[in-house]
């Protein structure tokens, strides 16, 4: 209408572009501000704005969004904008702001970062102008069209198998086999599709994809500087729309080999840290909104990131925001589901305590109409000690990571004792965390199994080192967790006896074999299936180097590890009775070595019965033992020569996984090699 086209529009946050009126409409939202500036650039000049335009709250402001609309005309050549804003000095108590109307502040909501060569995280650290050298918003001047008319999402369901894998790791090895341009990049990830297929995960869960500061030396990502735009350095070409066309090419590439894509998104925190961290847009915009403050002015931000803020989604602001982002990257990007890192941190309220019984964010985002086909993927705690895996944590439908599963395999699989009963529940589904009475009505597919992620060893360290190495980190080797791994009987990498490597690679096929065996969603690290190693550290968030590139020279030299991966993907996608919709019930039987299950304190075997007929599958047994002596397991169902062998990890490839039903077991009985899991295949449904 006519006071739009003079006022502009509050109702979309960031800028826009107006085609019927040939214009850009910015709207910036900040409770706090007296002042604030717009501020147009142009290429050629990055200190000097080509057009300033001051907000007058009488006419550019609705509520506590300023907004205005500046013509094409007026703006000139000018490519890129930001703000200045100002506004009341810190307050006591929770009014804690941080204005500095000399700061060039970034919007929140811009699509697209553009980092000036003079860039510098230092100069917004400390009083003063930073201009040039802050991140910039690119402006909408032309539509960042896709054609996306034949992408075809995919949703899996009992072939569910997620490869966590991060975007510059995954290709920026020279000896990756991608072409050198593509090296570490969204289209790196595109150039090795054929390899995922072959395989056989159907989802990839990226590591954080959002623009994140360059100059903070953290290359896992998890300091985001903006929720909306794809990081720059993923792309081949950083402009604005080759950003967002090459972000979008992989997923319609993955789409159409059948993988979802699954992001890791990081809305707890943001890289501007504390109060001695960075201004670059939040805080110089409204920092008592964005991140909750302590009342302390010693120690003003809240930290239960651990990484100086935390994000205040009590706020319904920032709510707005963060579901504003959700939907932008579902419904402009097409992604199929989000991982949402330290998640506990959305029931924390405004001064901290803990709301189980309905957050507003965590409300919100599960009731979204435009989010209700997106996985919703939670780690279920964050750094300040808040532990709510399970029922505890109050989005119903949302799937966890089931760090009980992973403490639980790394533990009963380096052979400790006495874990039997913690076994079975976390290869059954983690029905004690998950409960399927007629009150909670849970099912097995919402805990996430896994045994390693990028957050701890790879699986190949877990088996080789009892101690980390993080001291090339620089935290003193006092970072990363202390994980249940075993060497196998020898310290690291080097000059490995035979029969250490030889354990190592068994020990390795078991944890990949129950993975693939318990009922639930199955997740893995990228790189495990060829024992990729980060010799013992097991934190390189800082790691922009080898110690995190993938080796792919290891996918030829280890291609019995591989192989065996492969196959027990393909296993558990063809045997749709393993991951079922509901748990197992009286589809399970349970026995011991002989056939009572032993609880006892010293015992480490275990052997059950999955019965397929229900879900028109074979019938599977399974026996598991991780003590270090061979054992003779009875096996008490079915008739002699009705079962055969398809597994048994102590053999070496090809015939720890035969492909054919050659391998008939004629006796009653099978000895099962210490360290090991053998899985047999029954000829016929019962």
């Amino acid at each position: 209408n006519r006071w739009e086209k003079i006022e502009g529009t509050p109702s979309i946050l960031g800028a826009t572009w107006v085609e019927e009126d040939e214009a850009f409409n910015f709207a910036l939202y900040s409770k706090h501000a007296e002042e604030v500036r717009l501020l147009l650039y142009s290429n050629s000049d990055l200190v000097r704005p080509v057009l300033e335009v001051s907000l007058d709250y009488l006419k550019n402001k609705s509520g506590p969004v300023w907004h205005c609309r500046v013509s094409r005309e007026a703006a000139r050549d000018a490519k890129y904008y930001a703000y200045r804003v100002d506004g009341p000095p810190p307050q006591p108590g929770y009014d804690w702001h941080c204005f500095d109307f000399e700061k060039i502040l970034l919007d929140p909501s811009a699509h697209s970062v553009y980092f000036p060569k003079e860039f510098s995280r230092e100069a917004a650290c400390i009083p003063g102008s930073n201009a040039g050298r802050a991140p910039l918003g690119v402006l909408p001047t032309e539509l960042c069209g896709f054609d996306w008319s034949d992408d075809q999402q995919p949703r899996h369901d009992s072939d569910l198998v997620i490869y966590e894998l991060h975007v510059k790791g995954f290709t920026q090895n020279p000896n990756s086999g991608v072409p050198d341009a593509h090296r570490g990049t969204f289209l790196g990830v595109v150039d090795k599709i054929p390899y995922l297929v072959e395989l056989g995960v159907t989802a990839v869960e990226l590591m954080p994809v959002f623009q994140f500061d360059p100059d903070d030396h953290n290359y896992w990502g998890y300091m985001p500087l903006n929720f909306f735009s794809p990081h720059h350095a993923y792309a081949t070409v950083p402009g604005a729309c080759q950003q967002q066309h090459e972000f979008r090419t992989m997923v319609k590439a993955l789409h159409g080999a059948g993988i979802e894509v699954i992001l890791d998104v990081v809305y707890n925190h943001t890289c501007e840290g504390d109060h001695q961290g960075p201004v670059y847009s939040f805080k110089g915009i409204d920092n008592s909104s964005a991140y909750i403050i302590t009342g302390n002015p010693d120690a003003p931000f809240a930290n239960y990131s651990g990484t100086g803020n935390t994000m205040h989604t009590a706020n319904r602001a920032v709510r707005r925001h963060i579901v504003d982002s959700l939907r932008f990257w579902d419904s402009q990007m097409h992604v199929d589901g989000f991982r949402f890192d330290l998640a506990s941190v959305f029931t924390r309220n405004s001064d901290g305590s803990i709301n189980l019984k309905d957050p507003p964010i965590v409300s919100e985002i599960g009731t979204d109409a435009d989010l209700s086909n997106n996985r919703l993927i939670a780690e279920p705690w964050d750094a300040d000690g808040e532990f709510q895996l399970g029922q505890k944590f109050p989005g119903q439908r949302w799937m966890q990571w089931n760090a009980r599963y992973r403490d639980a395999l790394q533990q009963f699989v380096r052979g400790d004792k006495g874990l039997v009963a913690e076994l079975m529940t976390r290869l059954y589904g983690s029905a004690d965390l998950f409960p399927d009475d007629r009150m909670h009505a849970y099912q097995p597919a919402l805990s996430v199994n896994y045994i390693t992620s990028h957050d701890g060893f790879t699986l190949s360290d877990l088996v080789s080192y009892n101690q980390k190495r993080n001291w090339a980190n620089g935290n003193n080797n006092i970072d990363g967790s202390n994980e249940s791994s075993w060497n196998c009987g020898w310290e690291g990498d080097d000059a490995v006896p035979s029969e250490v490597m030889k354990l190592r690679q068994q020990q390795i096929k078991n944890f990949i074999c129950l993975l693939m065996l318990s009922n639930g969603t199955p997740m893995f690290c990228m790189g495990d299936e060829f024992m990729q190693t980060q010799h013992g550290n097991n934190n390189p968030y800082n790691q922009d180097n080898e110690t995190s590139w993938l080796d792919w020279s290891r996918r030829t030299e280890f291609d019995a590890i591989f192989r065996f991966f492969q196959r027990m993907i393909a296993f558990r996608k063809s045997h749709p009775s393993i991951s079922r919709s509901r748990f197992w019930r009286d589809d399970v039987r349970w026995y011991g070595a002989s056939h009572h299950v032993d609880m006892s304190e010293s015992s480490n075997q275990l052997a059950f019965c999955l019965h397929g007929a229900s879900q028109q599958d074979a019938d599977i047994y399974v026996m598991i033992n991780a003590g270090t002596a061979a054992v003779d397991f009875g096996i008490f169902e079915h008739a002699i020569g009705t079962w055969h062998r398809v597994v048994d990890s102590s053999q070496p490839s090809p015939d720890d996984f035969i492909e054919t039903d050659d391998e008939v077991v004629n006796a009653s009985s099978y000895h099962v090699n210490a360290h090991s899991v053998v899985v047999l295949l029954a000829a016929v449904n019962r």
